[in-house]
């Protein structure tokens, strides 16, 4: 199963990746549609805007599983280290309650732009379902790391470490 799962965050990582391309594309695409009018693309600032947010929200998760995010550690870093795991877990409950929210509300502005056929107000209209889907599925696959994450660390498999001597902050 994890195996699986690190499949699925590593897979929402690469299409993030797509997504960024698609967002260099459609910028490259407006500044060509201005230099050349006939080869003009409508909507490309907005298709731009899109698949840049959904890049970021599809990486969300496969940073997080790479220990990438950024965190402040200068309370972390003083305390013993049963204290440093256990504000750890907790920190990890905060943020996957909020995650887990942030998932909860993207799923249902997707349904509700879905139901109402909310529609963009640029001139190519695209149904605003389509590219909240990104989001939707960005966050709901980012509660699901969160919780794989808290899962190691409350089992023991993520183990947090002590600063090492001189080291004025990390990333972890």
């Amino acid at each position: 199963m994890r195996s699986l799962l690190n499949g699925l965050f590593n897979a929402t990582g690469h299409l993030a990746g797509v997504f960024m391309i698609g967002t260099l594309l459609a910028v490259l695409s407006s500044i060509f549609g201005r230099i050349f009018p006939a080869l003009e693309v409508h909507g490309a600032d907005a298709y731009a805007g899109y698949c840049m947010a959904a890049s970021a929200f599809l990486a969300l998760a496969a940073t997080l599983r790479r220990g990438e995010h950024i965190r402040v550690t200068l309370i972390i870093n003083h305390l013993p280290p049963a204290a440093r795991k256990w504000l750890d877990v907790f920190c990890h409950v905060v943020a996957l309650g909020v995650a887990a929210l942030l998932a909860w509300y993207s799923i249902r502005l997707v349904v509700q732009s879905y139901a109402f056929n909310d529609i963009s107000t640029g001139l190519d209209a695209t149904p605003l379902w389509i590219p909240q889907l990104g989001m939707a599925i960005g966050t709901t696959i980012f509660t699901l790391a969160f919780a794989l994450d808290l899962a190691d660390l409350v089992s023991g498999r993520k183990i947090v470490e002590a600063p090492k001597e001189g080291e004025p902050a990390r990333v972890e």
